[in-house]
């Protein structure tokens, strides 16, 4: 949806991009019919033809955390995933975590994570990078 190739670190997001095939919301809260407490995630992600949504959440915790948080984000938003399935008449809706520990260490998840939102396997290796400078940068 982006043609621009700057760096991640010169890119600052647009709260929603879309076309005819897809919608994408970042860091915007998701109202559906029932309040739910946790309706932010990070990314919203819309595949308008195939109906499938993508709530996309992403943590950067102390690496003796990483199973908790990836256990915790799954969970967070699984009452707003039902809701959002039923609301916008979706196929399905997948939580995603994208959890990197704050030392670059990545969970074996990752990669399960990465194939359910087709990327390339090796993009871990470009959000470790980030995640490290981001820190060295403190």
């Amino acid at each position: 949806m982006i043609e621009d190739k700057r760096p991640c670190y010169r890119y600052t997001p647009s709260n929603v991009l879309e076309n005819d095939n897809f919608k994408l919301y970042w860091n915007r809260s998701i109202f559906t019919d029932k309040t739910i407490p946790d309706n932010r995630p990070e990314i919203t992600f819309t595949n308008r033809k195939t109906k499938t949504n993508y709530l996309i959440d992403i943590a950067i915790p102390n690496k003796h955390n990483l199973a908790k948080t990836i256990t915790e984000k799954q969970s967070k938003y699984q009452e707003m995933a039902n809701e959002i399935c039923a609301m916008w008449k979706q196929n399905t809706v997948q939580v995603i975590p994208i959890v990197i520990s704050s030392t670059g260490v990545i969970p074996k998840s990752l990669s399960q994570s990465l194939k359910r939102l087709n990327l390339h396997p090796n993009t871990y290796i470009q959000m470790e990078k980030s995640v490290i400078l981001a820190h060295v940068q403190l």
